[in-house]
């Protein structure tokens, strides 16, 4: 069984240092994981010791992304010219590596029309797989129509975009997320849950903002169990009544989104994602290396997960490979 971690980080130099100019205090939620502490290292590499630890958890190839807050949040003319090469970054490691790494393009999104002309350079100049973007671009989220350039560019790329979290906007973090101290205020903003809620209100606005009714071949591809938001879709179909849409809100879950675990190894979150998407929607996702499997648990996550053969070679590989099979190159 090959299986394929579509979730899995990195960060270059030039990158890192784009972000300590914008925030020179690592104040932000992240920044001083991803800049300055012990994941920082296997965040930078790319070669022996992200491939070691990729057998190590049992995990053949790795799609590579540019960590969160990406290029979304700096200067826009910053983050348009380190777009390309980040991206050159990402298909040099897939040709030193080609059987271990696959890559998403990383896109300065606060330039549109220049992220959906590197998207297309990207996927038909350089072989990647798609793109990562983080669920807003300096404060905007990217439901909002001045994004739908990068929208477009995959859809009639048929490539898939993974909408990854990003920290909630900072009038949020300060309602909801402040007054237990630094380290318990930055786990509840981000990795805990202020993330994944920020997310999956994401995709649900794409959805009642008519994304997907005009890229209706668009498929997105949303992290940690769907980002809290698959869980309430009973709940949510109360939207039905009230807009617009084409479909009711839970048939866009069905036809233009896929669900990964984003390293959340849970075979209760499974059934559930199972029964409510279906197993064509479910591929795999380790989150590295914020989340690091050990000593063979990203297999044996499913090689024990109670679902048949089959199913379980859906969810390691062939959903995955059967969506990069229809990118138009």
């Amino acid at each position: 069984m090959k299986l394929y971690g579509l979730e899995e980080h990195f960060v270059t130099a030039d990158v890192v240092d784009a972000w300590k100019r914008h925030d020179p205090t690592l104040s932000a939620p992240m920044m001083k994981w991803a800049v300055a502490s012990d994941t920082t290292p296997a965040l930078l590499d790319l070669d022996d010791t992200r491939i070691a630890a990729m057998d190590d958890a049992g995990i053949d190839t790795a799609v590579l992304s540019l960590t969160t807050p990406g290029l979304q949040d700096i200067d826009t003319a910053r983050a348009v010219s380190l777009q390309a090469p980040t991206n050159d970054v990402i298909a040099a490691a897939v040709r030193r590596h080609p059987e271990r790494f696959q890559g998403f393009a990383a896109l300065a999104t606060s330039a549109p029309s220049a992220a959906a002309d590197e998207l297309r350079r990207a996927v038909t100049g350089l072989g990647l797989n798609g793109a990562l973007v983080n669920a807003s671009s300096r404060g905007k989220s990217l439901d909002a129509p001045e994004f739908w350039d990068v929208y477009e560019a995959a859809e009639d790329l048929r490539a898939p975009v993974y909408l990854h979290p990003s920290v909630p906007v900072r009038a949020v973090q300060d309602a909801y997320y402040r007054g237990f101290g630094e380290r318990v205020d930055s786990l509840l903003a981000t990795g805990t849950f202020g993330w994944h809620y920020d997310a999956g209100l994401t995709v649900l606005r794409m959805i009642v903002s008519g994304v997907f009714d005009r890229f209706p071949d668009l498929q997105v591809v949303l992290g940690h169990w769907g980002e809290v938001v698959l869980f309430y879709l009973d709940r949510v179909a109360a939207l039905d009544g009230v807009t617009d849409l084409r479909r009711p809100v839970a048939e866009y879950f069905r036809t233009n989104v896929h669900i990964t675990p984003g390293g959340i190894s849970s075979h209760k979150y499974l059934r559930w994602t199972l029964e409510t998407v279906g197993v064509d929607r479910v591929m795999y996702a380790s989150d590295y290396p914020f989340n690091q499997e050990r000593a063979g648990s990203a297999r044996r996550f499913l090689d024990t997960a109670p679902i048949s053969a089959d199913d379980r070679d859906r969810v390691a590989h062939r959903n995955w490979e059967a969506l990069v099979a229809g990118i138009r190159r």
